[in-house]
């Protein structure tokens, strides 16, 4: 496959890491607004590259007629979207119209309901990109939405619990949790801060069968789930994520929630940040120029990609699923996948969090490229079969697993 990579941050420049050591990759372009970003992103390829199958590029990743053109310069196969969220629009239709397939790690962001925001929704997440599936149907083209790490692997697991654990499915609840520390900071989010304030400060969704998609409030139904391998009990609480969305589309359950291990302080500091309206993405204008207050927070905090050598644990994502085992007996099991970031610093360079975001699209556009995961249209990767997607992930080094449950706590992994 031919890929141009739209974004260089954590993530894109992950994803160059691990994509260059895999020959179904034949010619990688990674494109930023910073080209000189975009060229160290390069540098992290394995072994070095002579500019002949990984090359930097420039684009303004808003601007959907250069990002297009960059695609049909590039011959691109796929285009896969490493930015923020809100430059999906742009990218999506360049991909759209250059005649690439697209796959992104995060769908077009919500709008809460005008005056009811905490029951009912508004524009859900990725409305406008699932619009748009008869005319990438009609194009032969696959739009793969919400394919990183969460949402991505967590559908995928979501898909292999329905095919091979269960009979029935009540409940699935996608639990983010990890140990990680990072030293010598007192507040330093691991993944982007501007898509953390989306997701955590949006009314979370939720899914029953009888009432369809609703909202609550954010931070709300805290709970503690123990997640496995002695990372241990942690309090977790809604916020709004694709997998509420998308896992209903294609798998039969009654239920399903997102919910994260944030912890009281990181909540406290998402609830200063909104009180002080540092959230807002409106400008405002300081001493003759404007600014967005949450580019300035985001300009105030540490690079995710920077804080590698000062972080230390591990990241765990998975899928809680509660039903009937294929023998009719109450079940309840966590699919999940653990990346400590030791190993990932010291095999890819890149901390845990990005290497394990990045690391899921690098799969499924490979599964594109061998037309195991191929369905034209705009989908989620719960739509596609998780067999070889969870056997291709095995050969990065970093096993998936999944582990006997009751009350939320491990009785032991299989």
């Amino acid at each position: 496959m031919r890929v141009l990579v739209v974004g260089s941050g954590g993530v894109g420049s992950a994803f160059v890491a691990i994509a260059s050591r895999r020959e179904a990759y034949e010619h990688i372009t990674v494109a930023d607004i910073d080209l000189e970003r975009a060229e160290a992103a390069v540098d992290t390829a394995e072994g070095g590259d002579d500019g002949r199958r990984i090359r930097a590029a420039q684009v303004d990743a808003s601007d959907s007629t250069a990002v297009a053109a960059l695609a049909t310069e590039a011959r691109a196969d796929v285009v896969l979207n490493a930015c923020d969220p809100w430059l999906n629009p742009s990218i999506f239709e360049a991909a759209f119209h250059a005649g690439c397939h697209y796959v992104d790690m995060a769908m077009n962001t919500s709008v809460p309901h005008p005056t009811e925001p905490y029951a009912k929704v508004g524009r859900r997440l990725g409305d406008a990109q699932f619009a748009q599936s008869p005319a990438w149907k009609n194009r032969g083209l696959m739009a793969l939405v919400g394919m990183g790490v969460e949402p991505g692997f967590s559908d995928v697991a979501a898909r292999y619990a329905a095919d091979h654990l269960f009979s029935r499915i009540d409940e699935i609840g996608v639990r983010d949790g990890a140990d990680l520390v990072v030293e010598g900071y007192d507040f330093a989010p691991t993944f982007s801060i501007w898509t953390t304030i989306e997701e955590c400060l949006n009314p979370p969704v939720i899914y029953e069968r009888d009432r369809g998609w609703f909202t609550t409030e954010p931070f709300s139904e805290p709970e503690m789930f123990t997640f496995p391998e002695g990372i241990g009990a942690i309090q977790c609480v809604n916020v709004e994520h694709e997998e509420v969305i998308l896992i209903p589309r294609w798998i039969d359950v009654e239920r399903v929630t997102f919910k994260y291990g944030l912890g009281r302080d990181f909540i406290q500091v998402l609830k200063t940040l909104d009180k002080l309206d540092l959230v807002s993405t409106e400008p405002v204008e300081v001493r003759g120029v404007k600014v967005s207050p949450r580019d300035v927070v985001a300009a105030a905090l540490p690079d995710p990609a920077t804080l590698g050598e000062h972080m230390t644990g591990r990241t765990c994502a998975g899928t809680w699923v509660r039903g009937l085992s294929p023998d009719g007996e109450p079940r309840e099991v966590y699919v999940y996948h653990l990346v400590d970031n030791a190993w990932s610093m010291r095999e890819f360079g890149h901390q845990a969090v990005v290497w394990q975001t990045a690391v899921m699209p690098a799969v499924a556009i490979e599964l594109m490229g061998t037309g195991a995961w191929r369905r034209p249209g705009v989908v989620g990767p719960e739509a596609l079969p998780s067999e070889p997607f969870l056997e291709l992930l095995d050969q990065h080094g970093c096993e998936w697993e999944w582990a006997e449950y009751r009350d939320r706590a491990p009785l032991a992994a299989s």
